[in-house]
């Protein structure tokens, strides 16, 4: 495939979806091995703060144990810090994104996308399985029937329980 002409970000989706194939035909025990794998990757964002952190202390013990002027180094790791915080695109995070490593987000679409490959929301309520009383009292009004019983609904606060409880790492 070639990827020379396509946005960075097309080519992270492709790469993503070959990503999943790839552990999907593999089964289940690959689906969790991928999902352990994905709670231990470093993102961008904590590159970046490792990064910063590290010039900050090792510039300080610098300063402190061999010359004064190694204190640039933890006002270098400082500035960085600060341009990462105020602007979107840091160049500490386009240096580890060049590298290959993925922002937060990139990595919890993955999760997100294997957990519900796997299986792990088909059991939650929708927003069409949650009782509206509002829609129920308008029906009722208007001469519809009471109650359906073949459709089971969920009050929204169960609803909400359980989606946190299944969506919860």
């Amino acid at each position: 495939m070639n990827h020379n002409n396509t946005p960075p970000t097309a080519v992270r989706i492709t790469r993503l979806e070959e990503s999943l194939a790839c552990v999907v035909e593999a089964g289940h025990e690959a689906i969790d091995k991928r999902l352990c794998h994905l709670d231990g990757e470093w993102s961008v964002g904590r590159m970046v703060k490792a990064t910063t952190g590290v010039l900050i202390l090792g510039g300080l013990a610098l300063t402190v144990l061999v010359n004064p002027w190694f204190a640039i180094v933890p006002a270098v790791g400082g500035l960085m810090l600060a341009q990462s915080l105020i602007s979107s695109k840091s160049w500490l995070g386009q240096m580890f994104s060049s590298m290959g490593f993925r922002t937060s987000c990139e990595i919890d679409h993955e999760r997100m996308a294997l957990k519900a490959i796997r299986g792990d929301f088909r059991h939650l309520p929708t927003i069409h399985e949650i009782e509206d009383r509002d829609a129920i009292s308008r029906f009722e009004d208007e001469g519809g029937p009471v109650y359906e019983p073949e459709q089971v609904r969920v009050a929204p606060r169960e609803a909400a329980r359980e989606v946190l409880a299944a969506t919860k790492q």
